[in-house]
């Protein structure tokens, strides 16, 4: 170690031109020059900006760099990938991530940048993977391409879709999905980077090429019949709406539960049930009956009034049969009971006439995407 300097002081920049003054890797925080950095070769990016990008991003690096860059030693790193030593250099660290910062900071010419050194990183190859893919698929800093042959490369050192899918605590198809993709030409690769090929569509691809062994013009070819299949569709789906809107709604399904009928209501009211009612003798009717005065309050007691006052009654109503409640929606429209699960079609008329359009547009993509998913899934 150089005489008379502190840990701070290649922090500070205080010496530009000296080189490490400490090697070991334990943890703390080194400012490394460039010369005596290196990536590693195992990065499955690729895709790290324009130069213009990289220039753009090594001036805000000169003022200001907030992450440091995690690294290993070289001999921790050969350990690994001891065929890498003549690539690497005579380098004193190689980078675990942070290729961009490296990228960024040599457009600009910096001469060193912040970086942590752990070469607990490198105890074995699968660390030291799981280390260079997990910053860039949990910040979703891939393209993804790029992200697909991140999982590939994991999947070769865990062995497994399932173990991978596991250790990021992921279904087995969110792998599955991903590595269809390194299954495609470059030629259409570079479709899914432009966002050209929409990724449903490329992994559909994926699956078939795979499957089928296509090649570059069988793939090419395939995502031309596609996008007339999909114009033709959407073409279908416009014109239907259309003529949804245009078309007087369908009768809503009743409800699926019967109600019981009504009883007829009977000519006579009794306040004794019939079948417990005793017989009664007819009573002859009086010759005749006084007119009540105006105002009178009518008979009572089985009295039977007459005259013009005779359609008074002091009878009771009949009591109603309450009506069997209408399922009602949060928006107080009527809806049925059960929404028709098992009448696919029916269901999509109900939704067709439902739903704004941009809702329908909503639902079609997670159909699609689901479609897909499961399409993959079983594959």
């Amino acid at each position: 170690m150089a005489a008379n300097r502190n840990d701070f002081d290649d922090f500070f920049g205080d010496d530009e031109d000296t080189p490490v003054v400490d090697t070991r890797a334990d943890g703390r925080l080194y400012r490394v020059p460039l010369a005596r950095l290196s990536p590693n070769l195992v990065n499955p990016r690729t895709d790290f900006g324009t130069e213009d990008q990289l220039i753009d991003f090594g001036k805000s690096l000169a003022r200001r760099q907030n992450q440091p860059c995690p690294v290993v030693s070289r001999s921790a790193y050969l350990k690994l990938w001891p065929d890498h030593a003549d690539r690497i250099g005579d380098v004193d660290y190689v980078l675990v991530s942070g290729e961009r910062r490296y990228r960024g900071a040599t457009a600009v010419g910096l001469p060193a940048l912040d970086c942590v050194a752990d070469d607990a990183v490198a105890a074995d190859r699968r660390t030291f993977m799981e280390a260079v893919v997990s910053e860039n698929v949990d910040r979703q800093n891939f393209d993804p391409v790029e992200e697909a042959y991140a999982v590939q490369a994991l999947v070769a050192e865990f062995g497994s879709n399932r173990a991978v899918a596991q250790h990021f605590e992921r279904v087995d198809g969110w792998v599955t999905q991903r590595v269809l993709l390194t299954h495609l030409a470059r030629e259409v690769q570079a479709l899914v980077r432009q966002k050209t090929m929409p990724l449903e569509a490329a992994r559909q691809l994926g699956k078939l090429a795979r499957d089928n062994d296509w090649s570059t013009r069988d793939q090419l070819d395939w995502w031309e019949s596609e996008q007339e299949r999909r114009t033709a569709a959407a073409a279908a789906k416009s014109a239907a709406r259309k003529a949804a809107r245009q078309a007087p709604a369908e009768p809503r399904p009743q409800a699926q539960e019967t109600l019981e009928p009504t009883p007829a209501k009977e000519s006579s009211f009794t306040a004794v049930k019939p079948e417990q009612a005793p017989p009664v003798e007819p009573a002859p009717l009086p010759a005749a009956a006084p007119a009540r005065p105006e105002g009178a309050p009518p008979a009572r007691d089985g009295a039977v009034a007459s005259g013009p006052m005779a359609e008074q009654t002091d009878s009771v109503p009949e009591p109603r049969q309450p009506a069997a409640p209408i399922p009602v929606g949060p928006s107080g429209d009527r809806k049925p009971v059960m929404f028709p699960y098992d009448d696919g079609a029916f269901a999509a008329q109900l939704l067709i006439h439902r739903m704004t359009e941009e809702e329908f547009d909503k639902m079609m993509s997670a159909l699609t995407a689901h479609r897909a998913e499961r399409q993959a899934s079983v594959g």
